[in-house]
């Protein structure tokens, strides 16, 4: 792997931690933020895009509240990961929905059907 690409690993892992840091102490005081856990965050090479994969326990509504509140937040969230990692420019953040949890658990219930049904 390349220097720069050691460099935007680095960085998105280092943005990963601040982010759900700051989730998890409670920061962002907005309501319709619920349980959310950062996965996954993916940075351009240019290091001036950030993309941060979230998956969110519950109802879509209460996703897509969730997302509504992580995207009013974005720029708070921002002026934090300049000042925490001590960036002369921080990336632009985007948040997207991860399904992966979801996915993983559906097919571990169908895993368990056919489990149940090679049993009997």
């Amino acid at each position: 792997m390349s220097p720069s690409g050691h460099r935007q690993e680095r960085m998105a892992d280092q943005v990963r931690d601040e982010i759900a840091e700051i989730l998890a102490q409670g920061e962002l005081r907005d309501p319709r933020i619920g349980f959310a856990t950062v996965t996954r965050v993916e940075v351009t090479a240019d290091l001036a895009h950030a993309r941060i994969l979230v998956s969110v326990l519950g109802s879509e509504e209460a996703q897509r509240n969730t997302f509504e509140g992580l995207s009013s937040a974005a720029g708070y969230l921002r002026r934090e990961i300049t000042r925490r990692l001590r960036l002369r420019r921080s990336p632009e953040l985007t948040f997207v929905l991860d399904h992966g949890p979801e996915e993983a658990l559906k097919i571990e219930g169908l895993l368990q059907k056919l489990r149940q049904s090679g049993d009997e």
